[in-house]
């Protein structure tokens, strides 16, 4: 499913408020303005199209307009809930009004411009299609009353006109009906076309963050299964090497005790010390592969400084130690990891690599911490790794495997005679605190 553009729907909703703004406010003061318009000009021409009477009663009847707006508009409001819904309030002051802008129109048919003001809100003020374009033709006999020279029609050609134009009125309004029902189809379908996509957005981040969350969970499984591999390896190296040798020394130590002679003696103590010293090198190895010393009391960075530096100093090769990123405080599972990926990378370099220079880098990279170990030694061929021996560490599948048992990732690049990279790629856990 394609992400979707929350942006874009909050820029066409709030432009769809600013023009619902500029309409509330031509309902507001539209009136006011044709009002007065059409006032100016029945002055202007109220001598050609009037008398004393006509001006009292159109005076009267401004007047009376006027209050009128001012009522609706307190009314209107009042209820501010309501608005410009339909209701019958709206449709006795539409029809008021219209009495008046008939009256006035009757007058001086420049006052029409008053009346047009009924082609905008009868669809606003009063409720039903039917009694909308009932409005809509009073409202459309005022203005063809008007453009045909004024109400009532004098001869037999005015009639004529005003029923053409009356006709013609009337045929517009039907399009502009039938464009503005159109119009509110659409506006309702993108309306729910916006609510879909505000749902479609919540369900979407959702299910981001049961995503985020699941990752969590992923690599805390993945921590936890790593320590019981861990856990089973060293149960299985103690059985197999520590334990087995105790077992050898004690038999040995027994059959000293009923040695019948000095020298059968000394060579079951030679056995014994020899299993002994065998012993101790396995439990110092299995050791090695617990939670690292350098750890207790500093962060990964400052261990792997520490570690670098003396590794550079017992080894008399150029290293260097940099950190890249924001440092985080890691999970104690991530961290000794690491650390214990370096130790074999510089135990490596010291006895293979034969190298001039080294570098250490621990990048943060967002959700993932990368470690890289270069040397400028004589390098190898990745592809015929040397085989393991038995003078510590676990190599390049060692390294491997731990960075795997934290769903990690190691890669090695190596040439003969170019030196080598070795890069770790382990996501990002924080301590728990």
């Amino acid at each position: 499913m394609p992400a979707v553009q929350t942006g874009d729907v909050t820029a066409a909703d709030m432009q769809d408020r600013q023009i619902e703004k500029r309409w509330e406010q031509f309902h507001t003061w539209g009136p006011y303005g044709l009002l007065g318009v059409s006032t100016a000009l029945s002055a202007v021409t109220a001598e050609l199209l009037g008398g004393p009477v006509e001006w009292a009663v159109g005076g009267v009847l401004i007047v009376t307009a006027l209050a009128l707006q001012m009522w609706w508009d307190r009314t209107r409001h009042r209820r501010p809930d309501r608005g410009l819904t339909p209701t019958r309030t709206g449709t006795t002051y539409y029809i008021v009004r219209w009495v008046i802008a008939f009256v006035l129109t009757w007058i001086n048919p420049f006052c029409a411009f008053y009346a047009v003001m009924g082609y905008f809100d009868a669809d606003k003020l009063i409720p039903g299609r039917r009694r909308q374009r009932l409005a809509l033709f009073l409202t459309s006999i005022v203005m063809a009353g008007s453009q045909s020279g004024g109400l009532p029609p004098k001869n037999g050609i005015q009639w004529a006109v005003f029923a053409g134009l009356l006709v013609a009125n009337n045929a517009i309004l039907m399009v502009f009906a039938h464009l503005s029902e159109q119009e509110e189809i659409r506006s309702e379908a993108r309306a729910a076309t916006i609510t879909e996509l505000e749902r479609t957005n919540t369900a979407l981040q959702q299910a981001l963050d049961e995503n985020a969350a699941l990752h969590a969970q992923l690599l805390v499984q993945a921590r936890e299964a790593g320590v019981a591999d861990e856990r089973r390896r060293l149960a299985a190296e103690i059985h197999d090497t520590i334990a087995q040798g105790l077992t050898g020394i004690i038999a040995q130590l027994q059959v000293v005790a009923n040695a019948p002679d000095l020298p059968t003696a000394r060579t079951h103590l030679d056995r014994a010390s020899a299993l002994a010293r065998h012993s101790l090198g396995e439990a110092r190895r299995s050791v090695q592969n617990l939670a690292p010393v350098a750890l207790e009391h500093d962060g990964l960075p400052q261990a792997l400084k520490k570690t670098v530096a003396e590794w550079a100093e017992r080894t008399g090769v150029r290293a260097e130690f940099t950190t890249t990123g924001t440092a985080e405080h890691l999970h104690e599972e991530v961290s000794a990891t690491l650390l214990r990926i370096v130790q074999e990378a510089l135990s490596n370099a010291s006895r293979h690599a034969h190298a001039g220079r080294l570098g250490v880098t621990l990048s943060f990279m967002g959700d993932e911490v990368v470690l890289d170990v270069r040397d400028d030694g004589r390098g190898f061929d990745p592809l015929a790794l040397p085989s393991r021996n038995g003078h510590g560490g676990f190599g390049l599948d060692g390294m491997r495997a731990r960075a795997e048992r934290i769903a990690g990732s190691l890669t090695v690049e190596s040439e003969p005679g170019h030196g080598t990279a070795v890069s770790a790629r382990v996501p990002l856990v924080r301590h728990d605190r």
